[in-house]
């Protein structure tokens, strides 16, 4: 019912996402490119590069977590293997994000990392396999079923 929803909100956060981080520090780059102060020593080309490279870099990490909620939502089958893993990295640096936004970016902020960060864990919650009885008969027929339910003794009095 909520999976496939869930799923495709989530792959459209987080395309959005990885658009908004791989941009912003695309300008953030071209911003110290254009500076002629240099921080400590280092060279201001070298960190233009360096906050561009990063920002592609977390950009397609963002990307392929959206690709992997993309692919849960399409087959409505949960993710496996690494892309469970991608997922749960993901809201783990969410919940980091969240935090260090909190004190330097303010609520609003906060509040969009918090929200990811719950929309990723119920995709990955909504996802779970469900529990099987551990009592079930065996597929092939053997055996006797699991155990029978009888009725506890009547107490007596003395």
């Amino acid at each position: 019912m909520v999976r496939r929803p869930v799923a495709w909100i989530v792959t459209v956060v987080l395309f959005a996402e990885a658009l908004g981080i791989a941009a912003l520090n695309w300008f953030l780059g071209v911003v110290v490119d254009r500076q002629d102060m240099s921080l400590a020593g280092l060279d201001p080309a070298m960190m233009s590069v360096s906050s561009k490279i990063g920002g592609i870099v977390f950009g397609l990490y963002f990307a392929l977590c959206g690709l992997v909620a993309l692919l849960a939502a399409v087959r409505n089958r949960p993710a496996a293997g690494l892309g469970r893993l991608l997922l749960i990295s993901a809201a783990v640096v969410h919940g980091l994000l969240g935090a260090f936004t909190w004190g330097l970016v303010g609520w609003g902020a906060f509040l969009f990392m918090m929200l990811v960060l719950g929309l990723i864990v119920l995709l990955l919650m909504t996802y779970d396999s469900p529990a099987e009885p551990a009592d079930a008969a065996p597929e092939d027929g053997a055996g006797d079923g699991g155990s029978r339910v009888t009725t506890p003794p009547a107490p007596t009095t003395p």
